[in-house]
């Protein structure tokens, strides 16, 4: 289990160690903001105004659609926070539409998301109040009615989790992309793990992990915090499917225009970058319902450094009997993270082990558009792109996962050709390695 950037060199990635670090101010000196004063040039001015982001266009045949919906889970009290009798949680669901013209782009994150995000995110070294993470809109449009099916008895269903304290959003250009090709995809926030997740009464709830971390390092049960860590986010995408499977719920998980939208209920996949990668696994390892999952650089093993060997989760101590993906940064595979090594050992469904060149562990998120356009705007050294998303091209690394991962779930959830696409090598992505 693992965050989404590095805050002190490539190798430490510890799933809430770099939480806890960057909320403390501890492990990389944080940039602080200054404002230019009145007699500044109008160049410094323009300087220090909040920069401002786009996201890459979705390339699949159908524009995309999204609603959000607040859930609550009235048979399992809140892990996190004792006071609070439900589980709640907050989903995006992406879905492939038409006639979105009438319907405006969704922010991808809303203004207690972005504040949250912007005091707590595991973007080590950008400054707070210096990028307006509000203003990124993404290529969903909200509440659009759904496309019509072409064929199949309906949509195939995919369930994504992010990273440790990270929104649900911060895999929008890979969700997006994932709907424009027919996937109607569930992307779950996790309540008091993510930095910020704003319900609709405007409540915003803040994560609950650096000072869980802290608390678990003095008290020497940083196992046991990623144990359940883990566990929770498990029990939160197995509560997702529960909702899915009942049809007066399923209405409720979405709006009037998406109600009568048909879902392919034997054909469910799952997910995530780094803690979420592991979370997709453990929980198609725990559910059946999950035919095929996909793990983003996510360590199958409750420990704070890839390369140590355990204690391994039973998704690795087991193995499987249905597809898996794990697409790693350079230098993660199952020959060099134990963790994986178990999973590949143990399993007996299809195996896929795929490394991007030149990728670090933030490369498998929304950082790969996002953090580079920062550091130019702001000044900010190279390093700080290159620790967390690598030194590949950033426009190669989001057509590399906009190939493989739909390439994946349409073989083994549509059992539709890839031409070839997953038995090897291609030129078309050279920076794509095949490990055997």
């Amino acid at each position: 289990m693992t965050t989404s950037a590095s805050h002190s060199g490539p190798r430490r990635r510890a799933l809430l160690a770099a939480t806890a670090l960057a909320a403390l101010g501890v492990g990389i000196a944080q940039p602080k903001a200054v404002a230019a004063p009145a007699a500044a040039p109008a160049a410094a001015r323009a300087a220090a105004r909040r920069v401002r982001l786009t996201l890459p266009a979705p390339t699949g045949p159908y524009p995309v659609g999204t609603v959000s919906h607040r859930l609550v889970d009235q048979d399992r009290p809140d892990p996190w926070v004792a006071s609070r009798p439900s589980r709640e949680l907050m989903v995006s669901v992406r879905y492939p539409a038409r006639d979105v013209e009438r319907y405006p782009r969704a922010a991808q994150l809303l203004p207690g998301e972005a504040a949250g995000f912007d005091r707590l995110n595991n973007f080590g070294g950008v400054p707070q109040g210096r990028v307006d993470w509000a203003a990124t809109r993404t290529f969903a449009h909200q509440g659009a009615p759904p496309a019509r099916v072409r064929r199949g008895a309906g949509w195939p269903v995919l369930l994504y989790s992010p990273g440790v304290g990270d929104p649900r959003s911060l895999g929008t250009t890979l969700t997006d992309e994932l709907a424009s090709r027919g996937y109607v995809v569930i992307c779950v926030d996790h309540t008091y793990d993510g930095s910020a997740v704003e319900f609709p009464d405007g409540r915003v709830e803040t994560s609950r992990l650096p000072e869980e971390y802290v608390r678990a390092k003095q008290e020497g049960t940083v196992v046991e915090l990623l144990r359940k860590t883990c566990a929770v986010r498990v029990a939160d995408l197995r509560f997702v499917l529960d909702r899915l499977e009942a049809p007066e719920a399923r209405e409720a998980l979405a709006p009037t225009p998406l109600a009568p939208m048909p879902l392919d209920l034997s054909a469910i996949g799952a997910f995530g970058q780094s803690a979420g990668g592991f979370a997709a696994l453990q929980a198609m390892h725990d559910d059946r319902r999950i035919a095929a999952a996909a793990n983003l650089d996510g360590v199958l093993a409750y420990v704070e450094e890839d390369q140590d060997p355990g204690p391994l989760s039973t998704v690795a101590a087991d193995g499987v009997d249905r597809p898996v993906l794990t697409m790693g940064m350079d230098g993660n595979d199952h020959h060099t993270v134990p963790s994986w090594g178990a999973l590949w050992e143990h399993s007996s469904g299809p195996r896929l082990d795929l490394t991007l060149l030149g990728s670090a562990h933030a490369t498998y998120t929304d950082a790969t558009s996002m953090l580079p356009p920062i550091a130019a705007r702001l000044g900010l050294p190279e390093k700080l792109v290159t620790d967390a998303i690598g030194t590949v091209a950033p426009q190669r690394a989001v057509a590399v996962q906009r190939a493989y991962i739909p390439a994946f779930f349409d073989r083994e959830l549509r059992h539709r050709d890839d031409t070839g696409l997953l038995d090897g090598p291609s030129a078309r992505y050279p920076e794509v390695r095949f490990v055997d």
